[in-house]
């Protein structure tokens, strides 16, 4: 029986630490699909950690473990092909939602994929553009964040965890280039 901290440590590590998710496994490898119980209606397990903070590498390494892809992690991935045969499948996966209840899109928008972005929105996945917009300027993923601010109708307004707005990661980061997009379409 695996306790509820080491859950929670495993799912924690499944954000952003690799190696603490390597070695973890290799002492308990039934924590591979463990979730952790953040409150009633919201949990989470280490790859859905990833896939919503956009850690291709650690999700990739826990798909090579054995964990499930779920449409959310393959959208995250950029795995275009993929995300088209489960919306084929079962284009109610079009409305899913990771942890802690985020939208499809914005894990779509880690990938700077654009055409995947389009399938998605084509397919009905229009809620949470604005964190998507977010995510691609925190990328870097110019074409994505512009085809989003055409598109979608993100509120520029909006601001992530720690308060940024699309505008303050792009300044943050330096690109002269989001900022001058953000701002054209500011001025709207």
């Amino acid at each position: 029986m695996l306790s509820p901290e080491l859950v929670r440590e495993f799912v924690i590590a499944g954000h952003t630490d690799l190696e603490k998710v390597r070695q973890m496994l290799a002492e308990h490898p039934e924590l591979l699909n463990q979730a952790h119980h953040w409150r009633p209606d919201d949990t989470e397990t280490a790859i859905q950690g990833a896939a919503h903070v956009g850690n291709a590498a650690i999700a990739e390494y826990l798909l090579e473990q054995g964990a499930p892809l779920d449409i959310c992690t393959a959208a995250m991935l950029g795995r275009l092909e993929t995300v088209r045969a489960m919306l084929e499948a079962d284009p109610r996966l079009a409305h899913s939602h990771g942890a802690h209840r985020i939208p499809l899109l914005p894990h779509a928008a880690h990938s700077g994929n654009v055409e995947l972005a389009r399938l998605l929105f084509k397919a009905g996945a229009s809620e949470g553009s604005s964190m998507a917009l977010v995510h691609a300027v925190q990328r870097g993923h110019y074409r994505l964040a512009s085809w989003l601010l055409e598109f979608t109708q993100p509120d520029l307004q909006w601001k992530n965890f720690q308060g940024k707005t699309a505008r303050d990661l792009a300044v943050e980061r330096g690109d002269g280039e989001l900022v001058a997009l953000l701002e054209a379409h500011t001025r709207r």
